[in-house]
């Protein structure tokens, strides 16, 4: 941060002297696709949760640890999330500029969900948080997939583009400029998202893990159940047969997997019913990182959901 400052000021007194782009650490690709965006033109944020990885049943590498001991600024969602990066980022704090996004300005947290099983009107019953409430971090019983909202996205692209300008001032204009066309673009999304979910908001559907509460609350959307509370743990036969049951008895019209953990006993539950099988990919593990990510994400989870 020391170096970032003296860069900034030769830059204002040599023109000449061109100003090194900031060393920025990002948790997981669609945060990174956000902070990508306010960045255009000035660097590239490092991702840490690449192609084909799970934040669930992710550990740092030696890489990593050297990214994040370099870096200039950090963003993350928050403890109970990353739970790789809660010790690394305790040790960063007087190294680097450390932004927790489940407290940026603006940004709604909802509560956690327990159970596999939950009826339509559940998400009535949880709390939301704006920024302030630190409660939610301290348990770690919130519901860190804050980005499946647009709305919150702007949050996250506001608060990129506070730290960034605050960290490297030299490129201040560059990141309210980025920043002010991603956030009409995510109206624009926000506005065609609720267009194309609007036929299905009332079908009822099972998704792998519960993840998708951001999306379902913006949108209106039925999800009535989760086949595991945690992707990286297989489910027990009880709640494989409350599932089943569910799917039975509303009629569900399909049941998402997700591509890292796809599991076989998808077909067991769909078996006699007349659900669809689709996959959603609430963290882009799939996708080529980029400030384009973020659209074709929510795009895809809307296409996928539609088709199922």
């Amino acid at each position: 941060m020391f170096y970032r400052r003296i860069a900034f000021f030769l830059a204002m007194i040599l023109p000449g002297v061109a100003v090194a782009e900031p060393k920025v650490v990002v948790s997981i690709k669609p945060i990174a696709s956000l902070v990508g965006g306010v960045m255009a033109g000035v660097g590239t944020p490092t991702v840490l949760v690449g192609g084909g990885q799970s934040l669930h049943t992710f550990s740092l590498k030696p890489s990593d640890a050297r990214a994040l001991n370099d870096a200039d600024v950090v963003f993350w969602v928050g403890e109970g999330l990353e739970a790789f990066l809660e010790k690394p980022i305790d040790a960063l704090s007087d190294k680097a500029m450390v932004v927790e996004l489940a407290e940026a300005p603006g940004l709604v947290v909802l509560n956690g969900r327990e159970g596999g099983v939950w009826e339509k009107h559940a998400d009535d019953e949880h709390d939301e948080h704006d920024h302030g409430n630190h409660a939610h971090n301290s348990a770690h019983n919130f519901d860190g997939h804050l980005w499946l909202d647009p709305i919150n996205a702007k949050a996250i692209v506001t608060a990129a583009q506070n730290a960034l300008s605050k960290a490297d001032p030299a490129h201040a204009a560059n990141y309210s400029t980025n920043a002010n066309a991603l956030l009409t673009k995510l109206d624009a999304l926000d506005a065609e998202l609720r267009q194309a979910f609007a036929p299905i908001k009332a079908r009822p559907f099972v998704v792998f893990h519960d993840g998708y509460q951001y999306l379902e609350k913006r949108y209106g959307l039925n999800a009535v159940g989760s086949l595991t509370v945690s992707p990286d743990r297989t489910p027990g036969a009880k709640r494989v047969s409350e599932i089943k049951d569910k799917i039975t008895s509303l009629n569900a019209a399909c049941v998402f997997a997700e591509p890292q953990f796809e599991p076989k006993l998808i077909a067991t539950l769909i078996d006699g019913t007349n659900a669809k099988t689709g996959t959603l990919d609430p963290e882009a593990s799939t996708l080529p990182a980029g400030p384009d990510l973020y659209f074709n994400l929510m795009r895809g989870l809307a296409a996928n959901l539609k088709s199922c």
